[in-house]
């Protein structure tokens, strides 16, 4: 059985990596990987309350980040269509591509930290629509954002969903991974863009041209634009401190804000016909979610889901510990897989491996795990909940990436690593 699962996991990642060439869609091809796999999985396994049990488990952790990605989607969709994201667009004067990489690579780093890379990439990938025209430079961002997300989100308790885990777990304490994380963190971005930017250099912004449709376009008032915009904003920024107060899981957070901003909405705009702001509702707006990239990333999240129900994940760090032997190794091979893999229960297998016994909260393990858990995932488009979301807005294709990302991603991998170890090894 195990065999068969690893092979049928083979064949649809791939299946996804090669989606254009193939010419089937990869959410097709997640939620077939994903059906073949569970089916196995209880035609083999011979106790049919389990298989249920653990299919509810990973259903309950899907949902809810299948919830929250749709929550955070509308309410971007919502400022988009009131023009919000002019707020921030008409301050940029930048017209070099280099000078706003690092622009946008140091806004999405840092807000990554105090929001979380997923919602973080949905914002900013967004808002480089209304910046940049030329399709090849919204892509070339949208790689950097991933990275620069993923990055913020590695040295911030709740910046990422695997950093959480440690934090939740007593793993890690807030302070100390601030500390230690920051500056390897900073260079797993300050090295791809340094690479960029050499690589744009000379190259200027082209804006998006004027839209040529003869049909009008939604009118909003200054006051409308900066009242969504920072409401949108704030209800995003609000649902760490949410999760933190009342313990529950941050979709529900997202949707009581999106309740929020939907109540707003409709009071604002209670005064115009229906034909004036039909386009501004939240309504319309949630008929502008990319529901395949949502129904890609339930497929995705269930099939690597039964590769830790039947403990192949934990059985592969089980192997490592004894094949590799060097704490250090070990850990940045685990931040290399987590780009194959979710980085979520690869984390959890290696929180059931090693005990808080034998290594006490902050230690180097698990310092050292955040950050390849939490960056590693850069390395391919589908490596983290953050590159999905960027692949799924954006229709980054597998192999472009690859080519034109994952380099980057790997070599700013690798100097934040090296830095922490040698920064380990001085501090202690």
């Amino acid at each position: 059985m195990l065999t068969a699962l690893v092979v049928i996991f083979v064949l649809a990642y791939a299946a996804i990596a090669f989606e254009h060439p193939i010419k089937v869609n990869k959410s097709a091809s997640a939620l077939v990987g994903a059906g073949l796999l569970w089916t196995i999985y209880a035609v083999n396994a011979g106790d049919a309350q389990l298989v249920a049990a653990h299919l509810s488990e990973s259903l309950v952790s899907t949902a809810q980040i299948v919830f929250f990605l749709m929550g955070a989607m509308a309410i971007v969709e919502v400022v988009d269509a009131h023009n919000g994201f002019e707020v921030i667009t008409s301050r940029i004067k930048t017209t070099q591509l280099s000078s706003l990489m690092w622009l946008v690579g140091f806004v999405s780093f840092f807000l990554s930290a105090i929001l979380d890379n997923l919602t973080t990439t949905i914002v900013m990938v967004a808002l480089m629509k209304k910046l940049l025209d030329q399709r090849d430079d919204r892509l070339f961002f949208a790689g950097v954002i991933v990275i620069a997300a993923n990055a913020g989100g590695a040295w911030s308790p709740i910046g990422d969903v695997t950093t959480t885990m440690l934090w939740i777990g007593g793993q890690i304490t807030a302070v100390e991974i601030i500390k230690g994380l920051f500056l390897p963190s900073l260079l797993n971005l300050l090295v791809p863009l340094l690479v960029t930017s050499f690589l744009l250099k000379g190259q200027v912004v082209v804006g998006p041209r004027l839209p040529t449709s003869t049909q009008p376009l939604p009118i909003t008032s200054a006051f409308e634009r900066n009242l969504m915009f920072f409401l949108g904003l704030g209800i995003l920024m609000a649902v760490p401190a949410f999760k933190t107060w009342t313990h529950l899981p941050p979709f529900m957070g997202v949707l009581f804000g999106l309740g929020v901003l939907w109540s707003v909405g409709d009071l604002v705009h209670r005064e115009k016909d229906d034909l004036e702001k039909v386009h501004l509702s939240l309504t319309h707006a949630l008929t502008r979610i990319d529901m395949p990239s949502i129904i890609f990333f339930v497929g995705i999240l269930l099939s690597v889901a039964t590769l830790e129900h039947t403990h192949i994940l934990s059985d592969l760090a089980a192997w490592l510990d004894q094949a590799v032997g060097r704490q250090d190794v070990i850990v940045m091979i685990i931040g290399v897989v987590s780009a194959i893999v979710d980085n979520v229960p690869l984390v959890a297998a290696a929180m059931g491996m090693y005990s808080l016994t034998q290594y006490p909260a902050d230690s180097f393990l698990w310092e050292f795990l955040a950050y390849c858990a939490g960056t590693g995932g850069s390395i391919l488009i589908i490596g983290s909940a953050a590159g999905v979301a960027a692949m799924g807005l954006e229709k980054i294709d597998f192999v472009w990436y690859f080519k034109k990302i994952s380099g980057l991603a790997l070599l700013g991998y690798l100097s934040g690593a090296l830095f922490y170890i040698a920064e380990y090894a001085f501090t202690h």
